[in-house]
């Protein structure tokens, strides 16, 4: 088994948790996502399948963390970007929010990889990523709430 990933104390493993479930860009998410998945002991190979990074790219993040602490976790990019094309229509998100209302189709709660699957189907791609399932619950305000806290 890989050793696992050290994560200098920056910030405790709950404040990590706290950053990932309060970010609003969907980059500083998933990279918030790898380091509390990380501080939890998992493996960079194990956290970087998880949140659906490359595995060279999640140990950028992990490194840039360590030398420059959690301002290393900030969307750069943003500044760049014109405009984000969003996988779907107003009229398909409207259609989103009314499936989310529901149970997903199998009876049970709705979870990134059902809602991607969702999007998949509707929009007519071959794949989306369950991150990209994930945004649109949390985006729709249907992300599932940690009871720990």
């Amino acid at each position: 088994m890989p050793p696992k990933a050290h994560l200098e104390p920056h910030l405790s493993t709950e404040q990590i948790k706290s950053r990932y479930r309060q970010a609003k860009d969907t980059t500083e998410s998933r990279r918030w996502h790898l380091l509390s998945l990380v501080a939890q002991d998992w493996t960079i190979k194990q956290a970087a399948e998880v949140v659906g990074l490359n595995y060279d790219y999640a140990k950028q993040i992990i490194q840039r963390y360590n030398q420059e602490g959690p301002a290393s976790t900030i969307n750069h990019s943003k500044k760049k970007r014109v405009s984000s094309r969003s996988l779907l229509t107003p009229e398909q998100q409207a259609e989103l929010a009314r499936a989310l209302k529901h149970p997903a189709p199998d009876g049970e709660a709705w979870s990134g990889p059902k809602v991607a699957h969702w999007i998949a189907q509707k929009t007519g791609l071959k794949r989306v990523w369950p991150q990209r399932g994930w945004d649109y619950l949390r985006r729709l305000g249907n992300a599932p709430i940690d009871k720990k806290n």
